[in-house]
């Protein structure tokens, strides 16, 4: 009996997968069939110049909150730091200032394609490695902390910042 069954759902799935590759009927039943759609070459153009618009949206605003990240780690008074953030009272001061020069390099060679995306192409993909470790560390160091805003404010980064990585590591050279 149980083997009847395997044998009849088995044939099932072998007949569904077939007549999805077929494109004869849906695999599912009360589905329609797959269709496949070429877009024109100015539909590619724009969809491609969407993406590069939120792509470089992102950049912005994570060269924004990082190069101001860093400078208020530089500028600030450390009373003023580990009021702000319990994290700089467990550290060196020289390791909190020293932080805040690598988040503004950083944040700045994560707008170098705007200066030659030849070069500045590889080192947005370095600087967004980078950031996106610095993130999911200082969110560990949040979450364990018990700061919630700046844990929720590091889940934010790192989705902008390996959605950056990501998209710009695949394009076309």
């Amino acid at each position: 009996m149980v083997t009847l069954t395997l044998r009849a759902l088995a044939e099932r799935v072998i007949r569904s997968d077939i007549a999805t590759v077929a494109n004869n009927k849906s695999a599912l039943p009360g589905v329609a069939k797959m269709t496949t759609q070429t877009l024109s070459p100015a539909r590619s153009r724009l969809n491609a110049s969407y993406r590069n618009l939120t792509l470089w949206t992102l950049q912005g605003w994570i060269a924004m909150f990082f190069i101001a990240a860093g400078y208020a780690k530089l500028s600030e008074p450390m009373g003023n730091l580990i009021e702000l953030m319990r994290w700089p009272a467990l550290v060196a001061p020289n390791m909190v200032r020293g932080l805040g020069v690598a988040e503004i390099l950083l944040a700045v060679l994560v707008l170098a394609p705007l200066a030659s995306w030849k070069h500045g192409r590889p080192l947005l993909v370095m600087a967004a490695s980078g950031l996106l470790a610095l993130e999911v560390v200082m969110l560990g160091i949040h979450a364990t902390g018990m700061d919630v805003g700046p844990a929720v404010t590091n889940l934010v980064l790192i989705a902008m910042t390996a959605t950056v990585l990501w998209k710009r590591a695949r394009e076309v050279r």
